[in-house]
C-alpha cells in the first residue's frame, strides 16, 4: 500500500506551495517589521529566496512568468498574482478621499509629468554610454528605450507601504495616487512613440485615441454603477453581501476592458472603479471586505510573486557598473524630478519628498515595458540582467524611504500643518 499517491502529489503541490508564500511572506514580513521596515518588504524577500527553492523542487521554471510550466499550477499562480494587483488597486481607489483627490489633479499632472521626463532624460544618458552599436541612430533609439523602462512606476508597492502605515489618505499619498494613474498613461504614450520607431505596425495616433475613449468609458461606466448603487440602496436595507459581488464584478471588468479594449494597464481600471464606488455609502464596509480579501491571499501571492519570478542572468563587470548606475539614476530621477513636481505645486518640502519616494517603484512594471523593447529590437538581451537588478532594488528601496519620510513620531501635526500648501496649484 502506498502511503503517498503520486500523481495527486504533483496535480496538488500548489497547495503547499501556496501555505509555504503565506507562511514565508507573513514571518519575513514580521522580521522586517522589528527593524522598523514595511511588511512587505519581507513579502518581497521571501519571494526571492524562495524562488530557487521552489523551482528546485517541483521543476517550476520561473524564467518566462510567474511559474511558467506546462504543470498547470503556474496558471494557479499567475492568475492570484494578478488578482492581487488588481484587488490591491481597487481597494486604494476605495479608500481615496474623492474631495482630496479633486484639489491635487492639476498637481498630479504636473508631479507625473516631471516624473516621466527627467527619468527618460537620465536613463538614457546613462545607458548611451553602455549600449554597443556604431550605428548612432540605433544607439541613441535603444538609449532612450531604456530611459522610457525607467519612467515606468509600480505604486502598488507604495500603496501597501501606506496602507500598512495608516498613510493613504494624506495629501502627498492622495498626489502619489493621481500621478501614478497620470504617469501609466504618459509612460504608454512614451513607449508607443519608442516602439513606433522599431515597428512600423504600431500607430500613435490610434493608442492616444484608445486612451481617451478610456476614461470617457470609464466616466459612463462610473457614473452607471453609482446610480445602480443608489437603487440598491432603496431595495436592500439589511443584506449587503450582494454588494460585494457587484463591486467585485464592476472591478473584474472594468480592468478586463482597460486592459484589453483600450491597451491601458488593468491596474488603472480597477483603480478608477474602487474610486467611483468610494462616493458611495456603502465605502467603508466594501472597504473591509476587500482589505480581508487582499491581506489573507491576494496580496501576499502578488508581492511574493515579485521576488519569485526574479532571476538574474550572468552579468559580466560592465554590465553589473551599468546596474548600480542606472540604478542611482533610477532612484534619483523619480525621487528628485516627481519631488520637484511636488514643490512647484505648492506641497511642503516633507510632502514633496514623500511623493518622490511614493514613485520610486518600478516592480513588474517596467520588466513587462523591457520584454517589450526586447521584442521589437529596441534592447539588447544581455541588458535585461542590468535592468532585473534595478527593478529589485527600487521594489526594495522604496518602501524603506516611505516608512523614514512617513514616520512623525517626532513631528507628528508636521503634515497637518501643511496639509493644504498644495491647494494653490
Amino acid at each position: 500500500m502506498e502511503w503517498i499517491n503520486l500523481e495527486a502529489l504533483s496535480e496538488f503541490n500548489y497547495l503547499i506551495v501556496l501555505a509555504v508564500i503565506l507562511l514565508a511572506t507573513k514571518l519575513l514580513g514580521l522580521a522586517t517589521s522589528k527593524v522598523q521596515m514595511p511588511q512587505v518588504v519581507g513579502a518581497l524577500i521571501a519571494g526571492v529566496l524562495m524562488g530557487p527553492v521552489i523551482n528546485s523542487i517541483f521543476g517550476w521554471n520561473s524564467a518566462n512568468g510567474f511559474f511558467s510550466s506546462a504543470a498547470g499550477s503556474d496558471q494557479f499562480f499567475g492568475i492570484l498574482s494578478e488578482l492581487g494587483v488588481i484587488v490591491l488597486m481597487f481597494g486604494a481607489g476605495l479608500e481615496t478621499d474623492i474631495d482630496e483627490m479633486k484639489k491635487c489633479g492639476k498637481a498630479a499632472f504636473i508631479i507625473a509629468l516631471i516624473g516621466v521626463i527627467v527619468p527618460l532624460a537620465m536613463g538614457a544618458a546613462v545607458s548611451w554610454f553602455f549600449i554597443n552599436d556604431t550605428v548612432t541612430q540605433t544607439k541613441l533609439l535603444k538609449s532612450i528605450f531604456i530611459g522610457v523602462v525607467l519612467t515606468a512606476t509600480s505604486v502598488s508597492i507604495t500603496v501597501e507601504t501606506l496602507k500598512e502605515m495608516g498613510k493613504l489618505n494624506t495629501p502627498a499619498s492622495n498626489a502619489i495616487l493621481g500621478a501614478a494613474i497620470i504617469d501609466d498613461v504618459l509612460g504608454i504614450i512614451a513607449l508607443t512613440i519608442i516602439t513606433s520607431f522599431g515597428d512600423e505596425s504600431v500607430n500613435i495616433m490610434l493608442v492616444l485615441i484608445k486612451i481617451l475613449l478610456f476614461f470617457v468609458f470609464a466616466i459612463a461606466l462610473g457614473v452607471l454603477m453609482y446610480f445602480l448603487y443608489k437603487w440598491m440602496n432603496t431595495l436592500v436595507k439589511r443584506d449587503s453581501r450582494r454588494h460585494i459581488i457587484i463591486a467585485f464584478a464592476y472591478c473584474l471588468v472594468s480592468a478586463f476592458c482597460a486592459e484589453v479594449f483600450f491597451g491601458v494597464a488593468d491596474i488603472t481600471g480597477a483603480y478608477i472603479a474602487g474610486l467611483i464606488l468610494s462616493m458611495t455609502n456603502r465605502k467603508m464596509y466594501l472597504e473591509t471586505r476587500f482589505s480581508t480579501l487582499s491581506y489573507m491571499l491576494l496580496s501576499p501571492v502578488f508581492f511574493a510573486g515579485i521576488g519569485l519570478t526574479i532571476e538574474v542572468p550572468t552579468l559580466t563587470i560592465s554590465m553589473i557598473v551599468f546596474a548600480i548606475i542606472l540604478t542611482l539614476a533610477a532612484v534619483a530621477s523619480k525621487f528628485l524630478g516627481c519631488a520637484l513636481g511636488g514643490k512647484i505645486c505648492g506641497y511642503s518640502t516633507k510632502e514633496a519628498f514623500q511623493i518622490g519616494a511614493g514613485m520610486i517603484s518600478r516592480g513588474e512594471v517596467a520588466l513587462i515595458v523591457a520584454k517589450k523593447g526586447e521584442s521589437c529590437g529596441l534592447m539588447d538581451a544581455s541588458l535585461f540582467g542590468p535592468l532585473v537588478i534595478v527593478v529589485v532594488l527600487t521594489t526594495i528601496i522604496a518602501p524603506v524611504i516611505l516608512k523614514i519620510l512617513f514616520d512623525d513620531k517626532k513631528n507628528k501635526n508636521n503634515l497637518s500643518s501643511n496639509s493644504n500648501a498644495h491647494q494653490a496649484a
